[in-house]
């Protein structure tokens, strides 16, 4: 169970209280959702995971430790690597894959939804798929043209199917007040809101980066911080393009298609790193100046784990960053997803003071604790359970 947490009310194995499984999309890769699947695994410590594809290398290491069920799919070595490949047959694979518990809690922005159970279903929804209803979001308008063609004629076959598999919900949690209005929108569904959890304590202890040590002290003025997985609709080019010919200076930590270009626009007030350890990510959070993002995001996690360190964030006004960011309090917002708004965004930043203790406080509304009792409260209404 999550630290800190008391005791849960059953066990949730089928002998105390319902039988949990956890479903999710796909474990291949180190994002938010993730992250947020890990927390359903402390919550849940006996629920064994089903997901179409696995990728131990890929994703958080504390999945090796869980009874991690897959598809058939996971036998093709390129899906697991680059899950897009599988889209044409994602949701036959989706549908045939069939979860054996009382209760499902499912992590779904996109699959996961659509499996097979003779149980409960219970969504904590991402976002209802991207590629289906906010294509320009995550293809940017000069994107890739054969992926947006292929995803437009494909659209309406994979849309017939996305809210079939929305109709067997037994009931949807949204990340955020954002999605909770994209999931009416796309399914006629009112969705409850439970923010995500996170997993970072005040107390991780730091491990200084020691390729950063030394240049992270240099130049009086802390570092910028921008924590993302490099791909189009997260706009790490436009924040890298913030701190061009400036004298701030950036660290961007992430991997993802877009690394390259973004290594090659760089410049040398700016550093790359990936694949770092808690620790690390702990000496960054607690040595820079602020976060920031500029991606559209459905809840918005970074703000919020560099709250912990009673760090601010500066991030683009949309989506679930409306939910964890308080503008002039906890963090600042700029309008557009532009190096020019940002540039103007931290400006204004650096004219203002944020309070350290305030935004640790605000970061203890989303710890892994409420989430996981909310997640009991669900289950058990779900089942009519209640506490024994």
């Amino acid at each position: 169970m999550p630290d800190d947490q008391s005791a849960p009310p059953h066990r949730y194995d089928g002998v105390d209280g319902p039988r949990v499984a956890i479903a999710h999309d796909y474990l291949t890769q180190r994002g938010g959702a993730e992250k947020v699947v890990l927390s359903m695994s402390k919550a849940f410590p006996d629920a064994p995971i089903y997901t179409l594809l696995y990728d131990p290398d890929g994703t958080y290491p504390e999945f090796a430790d869980r009874d991690i069920r897959v598809s058939p799919l996971n036998r093709v070595a390129v899906f697991r690597k680059h899950h897009r490949a599988a889209l044409p047959v994602l949701p036959f694979a989706a549908g045939a894959m069939f979860v054996d518990a009382d209760v499902v809690v499912t992590s779904s922005s996109g699959w996961a939804h659509g499996f097979r159970t003779d149980g409960a279903k219970l969504v904590h929804c991402h976002t209802p798929a991207h590629w289906l209803y906010a294509l320009d979001h995550y293809l940017k308008p000069d994107g890739d043209r054969l992926k947006r063609a292929a995803l437009k004629v494909g659209s309406p076959l994979l849309k017939s199917w996305d809210r079939r598999a929305a109709m067997s919900v037994d009931r949807y949690l949204a990340v955020s007040t954002a999605i909770k209005h994209r999931i009416s929108a796309a399914y006629g569904i009112d969705a409850g809101v439970l923010p995500s959890p996170i997993a970072m304590k005040p107390h991780t202890a730091s491990e200084p980066v020691p390729e950063l040590q030394d240049w992270a002290t240099e130049g009086g003025a802390p570092f910028y911080l921008c924590v993302s997985r490099l791909m189009a609709y997260k706009n790490v080019d436009a924040v890298v393009g913030a701190f061009a010919n400036t004298d701030r200076r950036l660290v961007v930590v992430g991997h993802g298609p877009e690394a390259a270009r973004i290594e090659r626009m760089k410049t040398p007030n700016v550093r790359m790193l990936s694949a770092l350890t808690d620790g690390q990510m702990a000496w960054l959070y607690q040595s820079c100046r602020a976060l920031i993002a500029a991606s559209y995001e459905d809840f918005g996690l970074t703000p919020i784990e560099a709250a912990v360190s009673g760090r601010p964030a500066v991030v683009l006004r949309w989506g679930g960053f409306l939910d964890t960011v308080i503008e002039g309090t906890t963090g600042m917002f700029f309008d557009r997803p532009a190096a020019d708004s940002i540039a103007d965004a931290l400006d204004r930043f650096e004219a203002c003071r944020f309070d350290p203790d305030t935004l640790r406080a605000h970061a203890e509304r989303f710890t892994e604790q409420r989430y996981a009792e909310s997640l009991y409260a669900a289950v058990d209404e779900l089942t009519g359970t209640g506490e024994s």
